[in-house]
């Protein structure tokens, strides 16, 4: 009796037993051996850092204090500004293209 539910068309694979050469090849030729510690390794590994360091280039950096700022317009003066940097003074970059918002492109030249 088999344990196959069904009949192979070829024979079972009967995997032959290691080459005594293999003592001869230098370890790396081991490759599932290399696999597996590859695998441990990646999984058990550190991901980011230790928490030591957390927080290390903030606190490195000088204080500067915030400088005195231009009032903002409220209200109608608001919405004219907006109007008038999104549809009236419009920057455009290569091939005609309208620039977002948040571009440098016009403060590189």
């Amino acid at each position: 009796s088999s344990l196959t539910p069904f009949p192979l068309p070829f024979p079972p694979l009967s995997l032959p037993s290691p080459s005594p050469f293999l003592s001869l090849l230098p370890p790396t030729w081991d490759c599932v051996h290399n696999i597996r510690k590859q695998v441990i390794k990646h999984t058990m590994g550190k991901v980011h850092g230790s928490l030591a360091r957390a927080g290390k280039v903030k606190g490195q950096t000088p204080k500067v204090e915030p400088g005195e700022k231009k009032k903002q317009p409220r209200g109608r003066a608001k919405k004219r500004m907006q109007y008038n940097r999104r549809y009236v003074n419009v920057v455009t970059g290569m091939g005609g293209r309208q620039l977002g918002p948040n571009s440098n492109a016009d403060k590189m030249k």
